[in-house]
């Protein structure tokens, strides 16, 4: 009975982590650094002044 219930137990964790991996992300935005922001907004500015 222990034998099984360990096998079993590992065979549900592996199953829990891949449907984990599976499942699709939260509707969360994706993290963006702080410099990464300031070089996207100079980026955006150096678009809209070079027209």
């Amino acid at each position: 009975m222990n034998r099984r219930k360990k096998i079993n137990q590992l065979l549900k964790a592996n199953a829990k982590k891949a449907s984990a991996k599976l499942a699709p992300r939260s509707s969360k935005p994706r993290y963006i650094s702080k410099a990464d922001r300031a070089k996207l907004e100079a980026e955006a500015g150096a678009e809209t002044s070079g027209e």
